[in-house]
């Protein structure tokens, strides 16, 4: 258990430095360790997945809103485009909220495995001049990116930083810009996702002590505040440093996680 709480607050404090370097929520270090686990803790293997995605989307709350005013400081956030997307971002999280009550953890896996898969190459071969257009979409294609960023990033566990930080700098807006937003992307995904998890693994009798639908609490509280004492060190990282080596590191790391679960799933 000793093993199982340090693995949990370390990495806590890497979720949280990657939320204020990359706009993400931590959620691509949080899921995989979780299932680890919840393995050590001899969770059904049935529900382990939901409830790894939906605990590191309730801790991604509180860090995505820290990452957020950390970097609304530096007035670097595309609040238009959060605007744009004040409905649209929760409607896909509570989409995917449903979708989860219903599909098996081993579909969960297969999600994040192939997208991890997709955004780690991303990070390992990223190069600055990959652009579709010159500026962001308007609507209704801006809506529906917006759409499908708060449902798969739900089913992944993820605050969605990952993925809008690759719409904002394929459509050529400046990575620092990319980076701010996201973590405004990511409050407006996991709240409404983490409302959404916990209806749906309610009436569930075989979740493991402490959890509140599939939000295991416990998990939670000894993740949280460490995340939250290490986003704003990312913050101030992400506009006074380079990024590339760490990119590299995270895009080994999202490739890594793929192949385990995708051995754990055809074995």
């Amino acid at each position: 258990m000793l093993t199982l709480a340090i693995a949990l607050v370390l990495s806590g404090a890497v979720a949280g430095l990657l939320a204020g370097l990359f706009g993400i929520g931590g959620g691509a270090i949080l899921v995989p360790v979780l299932v680890q686990a919840l393995a050590m803790l001899d969770v059904d293997e049935s529900i382990r997945m939901h409830l790894a995605v939906a605990t590191s989307l309730g801790i991604v709350v509180p860090t995505s809103i820290r990452s957020f005013m950390a970097h609304r400081k530096h007035g670097a956030v595309d609040m238009p485009l959060l605007r744009s997307w004040a409905v649209v971002l929760p409607v896909g999280a509570i989409l995917a909220s449903a979708v989860a009550a219903i599909i098996s953890g081993a579909s969960l896996k297969w999600i994040f495995t192939a997208i991890a898969t997709v955004v780690g190459i991303k990070m390992l071969i990223n190069k600055p001049g990959w652009i579709v257009a010159k500026d962001l979409p308007g609507q209704p294609m801006r809506s529906l990116y917006g759409l499908l960023i708060g449902f798969f990033s739900t089913l992944m566990g993820i605050g969605g930083g990952i993925m809008n930080n690759t719409f904002m700098m394929l459509y050529n807006q400046p990575i620092k810009r990319a980076v701010a937003t996201s973590s405004g992307v990511g409050v407006l995904i996991s709240i409404p996702a983490v409302i959404g998890l916990i209806v749906a693994g309610w009436h569930k009798s075989d979740l493991p002590e402490f959890s509140l639908g599939y939000v295991n609490m416990l998990a939670v509280a000894l993740i949280m505040p460490i995340s939250l004492l290490t986003a704003p060190v990312g913050a101030r990282m992400a506009h006074a440093a380079s990024k590339r080596t760490l990119e590299v590191s995270f895009g080994v790391f999202l490739l890594a996680v793929s192949a385990q679960f995708a051995w754990s799933l055809l074995a």
